[in-house]
């Protein structure tokens, strides 16, 4: 056997004072985290005002414990400001190519040519998953939502049999808004799988940069069993998109 338990020295016994000393620390973060989600779970409020109140929570527990002080609150909030613009921008960009998109009808004529060619909506939908693994690796993921999914989103609805299309007759055996919820899954998860895919998954040289002394090409490897992984998550819930949508049929009575 190359681990021996018996051989090692028998740890210390934690004290009852010790153990409640160590569980105070975590105790004001489960308090946070039931509320936040338990108001979700029982639909006291939904996932933005959920956010607002987690951060309200986190600043009161600051100021209680002076974990938290003025100088400290500034700062937060120069850089929410910061980033908050960042974000705005992207959807304000993100919303005018969405304007032009509509005005031209690319997405529709895109559709239409699609299906013209023959071309099945089950391959349609893998060559966008592959597109989006392949972008995901050189931009942002939030910047690439934002960018392609209003052009992606219009193409497969079209696909689909348009907005309002039930299951019946429909192009992916499904109605519009369960595709929503099925393409929006896999569309998160290939994209978040860009950012470790080789050969320039962003996630991976900011890894590398951490682990200064471990070559790229270890990281790179091992990275592959957890890409092996989510490719065949993929291709499960594309086979059986039942998977997706179980959760939401039930809560939607």
């Amino acid at each position: 056997e190359i681990i021996v338990p018996e051989s090692g020295p028998r740890g210390s016994k934690i004290e009852r004072d010790e153990f409640i000393a160590a569980t105070k620390g975590v105790f004001p973060v489960l308090l946070i985290f039931g509320l936040v989600l338990g108001g979700i779970f029982f639909g006291f409020y939904n996932p933005t005002p959920a956010a607002a109140i987690g951060v309200f929570l986190v600043l009161g527990h600051g100021l209680i414990t002076s974990q938290l002080n003025w100088n400290g609150i500034i700062e937060s909030i120069k850089e929410t400001a910061g980033t908050s613009g960042m974000i705005y921008l992207i959807l304000l960009g993100a919303e005018l190519m969405k304007i032009f998109l509509s005005r031209v009808g690319l997405p529709q004529e895109t559709a239409s040519w699609l299906l013209d060619a023959g071309i099945s909506p089950t391959l349609v939908l893998i060559l966008v998953l592959i597109g989006l693994i392949i972008l995901g690796c050189l931009m942002d993921s939030l910047s690439m939502i934002l960018l392609v999914i209003p052009f992606l989103w219009p193409v497969l609805s079209e696909i689909n049999g348009g907005i309002y299309q039930g299951a019946d007759g429909s192009g992916f055996g499904m109605s519009t808004d369960d595709l929503k919820i099925w393409f929006g899954i896999l569309a998160l998860i290939v994209v978040e799988l860009g950012l470790i895919t080789p050969p320039v998954g962003l996630n991976v040289f900011v890894i590398s940069s951490m682990a200064k002394d471990v070559p790229m090409i270890e990281t790179f490897k091992g990275v592959i069993p957890f890409f092996c992984v989510e490719i065949l998550r993929v291709g499960l819930i594309l086979a059986f998109p039942i998977i997706t949508l179980w959760l939401p049929a039930i809560s939607s009575g």
